[in-house]
């Protein structure tokens, strides 16, 4: 019985966008449940049949072959570092996660160069988009999504984003907030490498978020107006790079300010956390445990065990309030340490849950990276950012609801 409480997750989750909902009446219904549908097929292919599990399965070996490439050029920098001096969480953390994040940016710009990920990206644009009937523009960028970040995913429609519809662009940040970008996914998977298949799943959470995104965003915000871009969209893409040598150049030059980053993130987020429990351990209490509390609900109707539900929902908050970052941190040392019995399918459905970016942070980036393309539209994308980034976090859920209820 307890497998099937993920239906009470996607039922619930619907509710809430429903309540979030700025015209209800609006609301295409039909467009919803062939959302659900198509977010379901992925599911099924993807975690049940004897194509789609083999399949990711191998996606799963291949992304770990890759990811001891970058091993292999984290040794050849850092081996002479390495000693029993150093605490073993800061070596693993600084000496294979950051350069994983290095290596993936130069081979994801490679595949740009290449032309792949644009092929890739079109043909599951146009299955959505003949599935659900949404604009070009919206499904294009939704489905950029799955690979690239929610600041590079807008600037494969950039010329589009200035006479968007309302409703494109809560489409188009929904999907960004729900989302992880290919160079971060490679972190997670390094993170996580304690969980078997985990490259597959966090793969398949992106690709199943995506619909989910594009059903949350029509509930939350329904179409009203007439899209400048509903039939077909063509893709066009600015070579920035001279030959793929320059390309992977430069992925890697991005990379590394993105490790960067990822690295400010967590030192800056870690003392955040640890200040405030200071303060809330004057009440015998922690931000964990309020977070596991107020999230533990949605955590059980998703497929988690209700005693496991407390540490799982905390994940959720953290991911909510402060970062993903931090909530895939914390779960990788739950797993580490082994402090927390976790169930295997806990881990799995708190590994859907936590992939994405909506967090509050995620806002202020979505609002100067999609208004720097667009400046015009500066004030609608503030006007919507809260709304799409608990539209995200709810895909997200949807999504790990749906991987509860098949696994």
């Amino acid at each position: 019985m307890q497998r099937f409480t993920g239906v009470l997750g996607i039922i619930s989750i619907v509710g809430l966008a429903y309540l979030m909902s700025n015209n209800r009446k609006k609301i295409d219904w039909k467009l919803v449940v062939w959302g659900i549908v198509l977010q379901v097929g992925f599911a099924a292919f993807i975690l049940m049949t004897p194509i789609g599990r083999p399949f990711f399965g191998w996606v799963d070996t291949i992304i770990r072959g890759l990811l001891s490439l970058s091993d292999k050029g984290s040794d050849f920098l850092f081996s002479s570092f390495v000693t029993g001096k150093v605490e073993a969480p800061l070596l693993n953390f600084a000496f294979r996660v950051l350069p994983t994040i290095i290596f993936f940016s130069a081979l994801m710009a490679a595949a740009y160069h290449l032309g792949v990920m644009q092929w890739i990206i079109k043909w599951i644009a146009r299955a959505m988009q003949k599935t659900l009937g949404t604009s070009g523009s919206e499904t294009l960028s939704a489905s950029a999504n799955i690979f690239v970040g929610q600041t590079e995913a807008p600037l494969l429609v950039r010329p589009f984003i200035r006479d968007m519809t309302k409703s494109e662009l809560m489409a188009i940040m929904t999907a960004g907030f729900a989302t992880v970008a290919g160079g971060v996914m490679a972190v997670y998977v390094k993170m996580l490498s304690d969980i078997p298949g985990i490259a597959g799943h966090l793969m398949a959470a992106s690709i199943m978020s995506a619909p989910a995104a594009l059903v949350i965003a029509k509930i939350i915000y329904p179409e009203t107006e007439e899209s400048l871009t509903s039939g077909d969209l063509k893709m066009v893409v600015e070579k920035v790079d001279t030959n793929l040598v320059e390309a992977v150049g430069r992925g890697a030059t991005d990379g590394m300010s993105l490790a960067l980053n990822v690295a400010a993130m967590l030192v800056a987020f870690v003392a955040i956390i640890a200040g405030i429990n200071v303060l809330l351990g004057f009440a015998g209490l922690s931000l964990e445990q309020i977070l596991g509390w107020t999230f533990s609900p949605l955590a059980w109707t998703m497929g988690v065990p209700w005693n496991e539900a407390g540490v799982v929902g905390s994940l959720m908050g953290q991911k909510l309030v402060l970062t993903e970052l931090i909530a895939y941190s914390n779960l990788s040392a739950m797993l580490a340490s082994h402090s927390t019995a976790l169930s295997l399918k806990s881990e799995i459905i708190a590994s859907y849950a936590l992939c994405g970016f909506a967090n509050f942070a995620s806002v202020g980036i979505q609002i100067g990276g999609i208004g720097g393309i667009a400046p015009s539209r500066r004030g609608d994308l503030a006007a919507l950012a809260f709304r799409a980034m608990f539209g995200g976090a709810l895909a997200s859920w949807m999504t790990a609801s749906l991987a509860g209820l098949m696994l």
